[in-house]
């Protein structure tokens, strides 16, 4: 096997983490998101202020931070807080699965809490003449909100998430802080050998795959452009 092709293939089975956690995160991302939404709009004040609270620290603290303690924080409470019991959550120095694991839980709640505020924004923005207008023709809540207000909430949420989701794709390189074999590391390791070019070559892939993402985007809001808000 040549060098190319070599370096072809470990690039591509970085890539193929840095997907996965790609994936997994929206699945896991956007409906926490949606309730978190939910949680900061409620009228019960003590969930809408710990929602709140939530939130901004999410918001304010770097996600490379919050996936230094969601991975060592675990294993540190086991070790000094509950030195005789076994938490099952002692995970750092164990198997790349694991590390993995421990990414992908900072990176859900992180984007979380930024897509629960694009949601938030999003219904909120909805005129409330249309909940009224379909209580006038005798529909619940739950029917106005996903025949009526739903689909204009994600023909104007669109374009803030597509940023967000976009963002996704480069920021899962931050997986590598805690031995997470992603795309970028695995072009940094060729550099031991005096390899530069598998640098450069990775962000082709970021390149493709935002721009895959950017043509579903624009053809989503196309989708919808008969949604006039």
């Amino acid at each position: 096997m040549n060098v190319f092709a070599k370096v072809s293939l470990d690039l591509l089975n970085g890539f193929s983490s840095s997907v996965i956690l790609f994936i997994f995160t929206l699945i896991f991302a956007l409906p926490l998101g949606l309730l978190i939404a939910f949680c900061s709009m409620s009228k019960f004040a003590p969930l809408r202020v710990v929602s709140k609270t939530i939130v901004w620290v999410l918001r304010g603290t770097p996600l490379m931070l919050q996936i230094f303690v969601i991975f060592y924080l675990p294993g540190l409470l086991n070790l000094f807080v509950w030195p005789s019991m076994n938490t099952g959550w002692e995970w750092f120095d164990k198997t790349i699965s694991t590390r993995l694991i421990a990414a992908l839980v900072a990176f859900s709640i992180n984007y979380a809490a930024y897509f629960s505020e694009i949601f938030r924004g999003g219904i909120e923005g909805i005129p409330k003449g249309q909940m009224e207008a379909g209580e006038v023709l005798g529909m619940t809540k739950t029917q106005i909100f996903f025949n009526i207000i739903l689909m204009q909430v994600v023909k104007r949420i669109i374009p803030p998430t597509s940023n967000e989701i976009i963002t996704l794709v480069k920021d899962t390189s931050l997986a590598n802080v805690i031995g997470v074999m992603e795309l970028i590391v695995t072009a940094k390791n060729f550099m031991n050998d005096g390899l530069l070019w598998p640098l450069f070559y990775s962000g082709a892939f970021y390149l493709i795959f935002v721009g895959a993402l950017t043509l579903f985007f624009n053809w989503a809001e196309k989708k919808l452009s008969y949604y006039k808000v």
